[in-house]
């Protein structure tokens, strides 16, 4: 695989719905407790570079009206979440000069202003960790090849709801359209 070359100055980290309401479900292979730790760590590397954090929650109007609700086979259950059940856990944040994207569906692009804020900032490059890896980061991660930005995959700064469906995407997704990388090596490769 080679030495990991991170540009800082061309890449963000994109840390996806790490939120009270979404931490608290069980995930494999890895706890959200520990996911959480590792993404905390990027965060405080990328910070001590001066380089941008996006922290990506999901959020909906009290009505949830503008929340999907597609004819599904297997459609998410309609609940009333608690009222913290948005906000971004205090170990990510925000700390001054974070942006905070608010997403309306599983992917952190579309219908939200993150594109815009990455591009107008000059940068090309993301690394993306968070939860659930089957659903928000391959979606964001979809969503970024195809508009061309450079990733990196902090393979043990996200973690899925089935171990199957997490499986597929570091060992056969991500590797196609980025560098999956465990947080240990992003961070030192940021200290060089």
């Amino acid at each position: 695989m080679g030495d990991l070359l991170i540009d800082k100055s061309k890449t963000a980290l994109v840390v996806i719905d790490l939120q009270k309401g979404v931490i608290g479900r069980p995930t494999v292979p890895y706890a959200s407790e520990l996911v959480v730790r590792n993404a905390a760590a990027l965060a405080a590397a990328f910070r001590e570079n001066a380089m941008p954090v996006f922290l990506v929650r999901v959020s909906f109007s009290p009505d949830w009206k503008d929340a999907l609700r597609p004819i599904a086979d297997a459609a998410m259950p309609a609940h009333t979440p608690p009222p913290d059940w948005a906000e971004i856990v205090p170990e990510m944040g925000p700390k001054p000069g974070d942006l905070v994207i608010t997403k309306r569906q599983w992917g952190a692009f579309y219908g939200t202003g993150l594109d815009l804020q990455l591009r107008r900032r000059g940068l090309a490059a993301i690394v993306l960790c968070g939860i659930a890896t089957e659903f928000g980061v391959e979606s964001t991660a979809r969503d970024a090849y195809e508009r061309g930005y450079e990733q990196i995959f902090a393979s043990d700064a996200m973690t899925g709801i089935h171990a199957a469906s997490h499986a597929n995407a570091l060992e056969r997704i991500f590797p196609r359209m980025g560098r999956v990388r465990g947080t240990g090596e992003i961070v030192a490769a940021l200290g060089r």
